[in-house]
């Protein structure tokens, strides 16, 4: 089995993959690492995974559920490890308002009270002094696809951005939905999540759909690629996708990425196993093998 990591480690540390010619292409990370997820493929209760991927990795998400959460601990450890935070901020700006529709099946909208809400995580975080530990606010899961009006998403990004100016947005939107991805003037950052594809470097549905979103985004934006880095048997299996095949699917999101100057980060999804189904496969595993 070949035991892959994205491309660029830390400087001090042998580069894997092919020289990076793409000068924006500076971030690098994996998700659900301090999201609250215990792996339960293993025997170790453990919710933050950030020792395992510091090595090759200089952001990594957390979850904030709660405005009077306090975090600040939390980008301290991520900080000693040199590696910033994308903070996933959905809860604090939207609830669920529907169930239906012809999309997710999910229905959400903006909090009636998402102003103080994300004021009080603001004063509980002092993110006026703290907001150099994030890279990023990840605003919305998927918005479109999950029945978050346009103008109620730019609603909240722009809120965001008049009082933490100093931090990119990102908005990452369900490949399905590309056509209507929301890019308002106050987002930086975008991409979006296409899964199981054995070939992303040569499948031209998938490369089609990054031309949509490039033609989407504003001359201030920027692209965040989204790696499949997780195998399920019976998803990737039927695709005609072995765990073995992963690190040559890293390996085309890195050649994609390198060689498009509007790509700043890959963040591949996920990093510990047994999301979604019990038997999914996280590189995590991986790194347990060796």
């Amino acid at each position: 089995m070949v035991l892959f990591f994205i491309s660029c480690k830390k400087e001090n540390q042998k580069e894997s993959f092919p020289d990076k010619t793409n000068n924006n292409l500076k971030y690098f990370g994996y998700t659900l690492i301090d999201v609250g997820w215990d792996d339960p493929t293993d025997n170790e209760y453990k919710t933050n995974y950030i020792d395992e991927v510091q090595d090759f990795s200089n952001i990594a998400d957390i979850l904030v559920i709660n405005p009077t959460e306090n975090i600040i601990n939390r980008l301290h450890v991520f900080d000693r490890y040199k590696v910033k935070a994308v903070l996933h901020l959905s809860e604090i700006f939207f609830e669920l308002k529907n169930t239906g529709g012809h999309k997710s099946g999910f229905i959400y909208g903006l909090r009636s009270d998402y102003r103080q809400r994300w004021d009080a995580f603001i004063s509980v975080n002092d993110l006026i002094n703290n907001h150099i530990y994030i890279n990023s606010f990840y605003v919305g899961e998927e918005p479109s696809w999950n029945g978050i009006p346009e103008d109620e998403f730019k609603e909240a990004c722009d809120y965001i951005k008049s009082t933490i100016p100093q931090v990119p947005i990102l908005v990452i939107e369900a490949y399905p939905d590309i056509h209507n991805i929301y890019t308002p003037v106050s987002v930086d950052l975008v991409g979006f999540d296409h899964y199981f594809l054995p070939r992303p470097l040569t499948d031209t549905v998938f490369l089609n759909e990054l031309l949509i979103l490039k033609s989407k985004i504003k001359t201030h934006q920027k692209i965040f690629l989204v790696m499949d880095a997780h195998w399920i048997e019976f998803l990737h299996g039927n695709a005609g996708i072995t765990e073995n095949d992963i690190a040559t699917i890293a390996r085309d999101y890195y050649k994609i990425a390198n060689s498009d100057t509007t790509i700043v980060g890959i963040i591949g999804n996920f990093w510990p196993s047994g999301l979604d189904v019990n038997s999914s496969v996280g590189p995590e595993i991986f790194l347990k093998m060796f």
